[in-house]
């Protein structure tokens, strides 16, 4: 296995030859779109890789964003097959996200998808920086999905999962491009939010639908004014 592909398992190894067995790659996506809920997983190596390193069939394994879709979709099928490899994946939606903010409800679906773990981890690599009030302890990472496979794979994992919602989504409210988009920012999909209005899944905490309400209450007719 070549110098490049065991530094990114560099952050496991050194916590494996420590005796921590147990380490978990945390990572979400979804926390920039307009639409759709947030969706974090969660990933554990076998700590055997420590000698063998990366099975070869994961060779390649990368951020999700740095993946084309059918890629994503083949490592996603490795991951979640593989006899050895130990995952979760959580969802917060949308309402918890205009109730808590964005941030919360990412930091609470990594949260969800660690606990969802069995045995727990001992250790946790985080793509970003620190989180606090996660009760694991951890090692954060900034572009930590670009240096540790263990993030990279649940990296993969939250997109994939993501991004089938999306479709379904796609089908449960059409015009709106979910499909193409997944929710995000994008000239058609304001376009459509332009022409149909927010559909159920869209943040309504986000700054579009909060400057639309406000400008709906300033222009809408109030009708008979009172008398001071």
């Amino acid at each position: 296995m070549g110098a490049r592909f065991w530094n990114r398992l560099s952050h496991e190894r050194e916590l494996w030859e420590k005796g921590t067995a147990e380490v978990a790659g945390v990572d979400e996506a979804g926390c920039g779109p307009l639409a759709g809920p947030v969706v974090a997983a969660a990933v554990v190596f076998p700590s055997g890789w420590r000698e063998t390193g990366l099975d070869s069939k994961l060779r390649g394994l990368n951020d999700s964003k740095q993946l084309t879709e059918e890629r994503r979709n083949a490592f996603y099928s490795i991951i979640t097959s593989h006899p050895e490899i130990r995952y979760a994946v959580a969802v917060v939606d949308v309402e918890m996200i205009d109730r808590i903010n964005i941030r919360q409800a990412a930091w609470r679906a990594m949260n969800l998808a660690l606990d969802r773990l069995e045995p727990k981890p001992q250790h946790v690599l985080v793509d970003g920086l620190k989180i606090r009030w996660l009760p694991y302890s951890q090692t954060a990472l900034v572009q930590g999905d670009c240096k540790s496979y263990s993030i990279a794979a649940a990296s993969v994992l939250a997109k994939v999962t993501r991004d089938r919602m999306m479709l379904e989504f796609d089908r449960q409210y059409p015009g709106y491009g979910f499909a193409e988009h997944k929710g995000y920012a994008t000239p058609q999909h304001y376009a459509a939010i332009k022409e149909h209005g927010p559909c159920p899944i869209h943040r309504r905490s986000f700054s579009p639908f909060r400057v639309t309400a406000t400008a709906l209450e300033l222009f809408t007719d109030p009708g008979p004014m009172a008398a001071d």
